[in-house]
This record gives C-alpha cells, sequence and structure tokens, in this order.
C-alpha cells in the first residue's frame, strides 16, 4: 500500500526532466504529505508533455458515485499472502476498476518520496523512504475520468500501483511496494503502442537498494499536517513518540523552504 507521498514542486525542473510545459493550468504548493482527496501533479499518456493536477484516488468512469481507490494491485486477486517470489498472472488486466486503465490511461506520478509504516503499526509507525540520491522519481499511476451526473463536474483522478514488498519495505516490515519505474521505462508506460504484455512486464518491485527508509513524526498521520516539519527525521532512540524525539539540527534541504533562494541550485533530477 502507498497513501501517501510527499510532492516536491520545482517547475524548472520539471521541466528540464520530462520536457513538459513551463505553465501547468493549475499551480501547487508542494505538498508533503499527500492523501486521498489531494490534487498532484501527473503526466499522461494523452497529454505528455503538460503537467497536469489530478485528484489522488480513483472514481472509475462507470462509478455512480464519487470513490477514491488509492492503490490498485498488480496481482489482483492474486497472491493474496503477497509472496515477494510470485511470478505469476497480473490480475489487474481483469478488475473492472482498473481494466481499461491499465490499457489505456496510464500516467507518471511525481514523487520526492513516500510515507509507509510496518503492515500492523501502520502510520502508527511511519518512515518516510526516499531516493539515495534526493532525485526525483515516478511512481506508476492509472487515471480515469469521472462525470458527477447531479452536477455535471468532471474529476479527473489517479491511483499508484502497487507490488510486492521489496528490500526497503521489507526492513521496515511492509508487505507491499509502489510500483517505481526506471526513468529509461518513463516514456515507455506513457506509449499508447505498448503492447500490453509489456506493460505488464513494467510492473515490478523496484531495488530497494536505491532508497533510504527514515523514521519520521507520528503527526504525519493526520492528513492536515501538510508541513515539511513533519517529514524531518527523528531519532529513534529517544523517549517521546513511539520512542524517538526530532532531531531539531536535521533539515530536509530543498524540501519547499521559504528560504530557497539562499540555496545553491539543485542538480538537476534532484529536489533535496
Amino acid at each position: 500500500m502507498c497513501g501517501r507521498f510527499v510532492q516536491v514542486i520545482d517547475i524548472e525542473l520539471f521541466v528540464k526532466r520530462f520536457g513538459v510545459s513551463s505553465a501547468p493550468e493549475i499551480n501547487l504548493s508542494s505538498n508533503f504529505n499527500v492523501a486521498v482527496g489531494d490534487l498532484a501533479y501527473v503526466i499522461t499518456n494523452d497529454k505528455p508533455t503538460d503537467l497536469q493536477a489530478f485528484r489522488f484516488g480513483l472514481t472509475p468512469s462507470w462509478a455512480p458515485k464519487q470513490m477514491y481507490l488509492i492503490n490498485a494491485r498488480s496481482e489482483g486477486d492474486l497472491n493474496p499472502e503477497n509472496d515477494v517470489n510470485y511470478s505469476g498472472q497480473l490480475g489487474i488486466v481483469n478488475k473492472p476498476s482498473f481494466r481499461t486503465s491499465i490499457r489505456s490511461k496510464r500516467c507518471l506520478v511525481l514523487a520526492s518520496g513516500y510515507i509507509e509504516g510496518p503492515e500492523k503499526e501502520r502510520l502508527n509507525k511511519p518512515f518516510l523512504i526516499r531516493k539515495k540520491t534526493g532525485e526525483i522519481f515516478c511512481f506508476a499511476g492509472i487515471w480515469d475520468t469521472w462525470v458527477n451526473n447531479t452536477t455535471g463536474e468532471l474529476t479527473n483522478s489517479f491511483t499508484i500501483i502497487t507490488t510486492v514488498a521489496n528490500s526497503i519495505t521489507q526492513e521496515i516490515g511492509h508487505h507491499r511496494s509502489p510500483v517505481v519505474l526506471d526513468q529509461k521505462d518513463e516514456q515507455k508506460w506513457l506509449d499508447d503502442s505498448l503492447p500490453l504484455e509489456e506493460v505488464l512486464g513494467l510492473l515490478k518491485p523496484y531495488p530497494g537498494e536505491s532508497f533510504k527508509a527514515e523514521a519520521i513524526s507520528i503527526k504525519i498521520k493526520d492528513p492536515h499536517n501538510k508541513s515539511k516539519d513533519y517529514i524531518i527525521p527523528i531519532d529513534t532512540n529517544g523517549p517521546t513518540e513511539y520512542g524517538a524525539i526530532v532531531k531539531q539540527d536535521l533539515k530536509l534541504q530543498g524540501m519547499g523552504s521559504g528560504k530557497r533562494k539562499q540555496d545553491p541550485p539543485p542538480e538537476q533530477g534532484k529536489l533535496f
């Protein structure tokens, strides 16, 4: 499961990294706790040069009322034990909520990190998982457009595809991991002509060795807590919260600070 993630907004970086327009239709601020219902930037297969703000939590086009499906299991109902060595069929292609989107409505979900906890404690013991290099990365996402039959309002929404645990999520005791795409596969994911078999071949665990997990404040559990203060790593040797105290001397450089202009220019592809 991946129900929370971090999206640091740096339009100049997005333009360089993804070749998208520098003027998105909707201007978003950095969100250090993207939760269900929040708007976040995605890049879709039908508009691969545009940054679009979609709602986190998929509502299929056929749904009678709005839904918020935040994750889509690549195995569908198969692999109920979440066996990390699973190599069978991927049932996502047969799930009513996802079978159309996996074929024709795919998107890149831009992320600076994601927030996860152990299978049992969940966000009562949260960790920030991010690239060791500090680089931005992309989740494999799918999207859809839902029409409110009462008001006629359109809602564009997305969900993040998950797969079996990799080494970093196993390290924190979680049974799943989001599908993170290799940079070389990002444009392939958006390619409408890509055969379904090749699409499914991209739904695999990303090497956990590329990530690091850092304990963060339990206050991140509240979806209203959007500040970067809540994702500052904490010292797990202290007595507070779940046995942790905040390391006051730690900072996440480049994470949307109001003093950004005093920081050195970020390297291409890096946000913190």
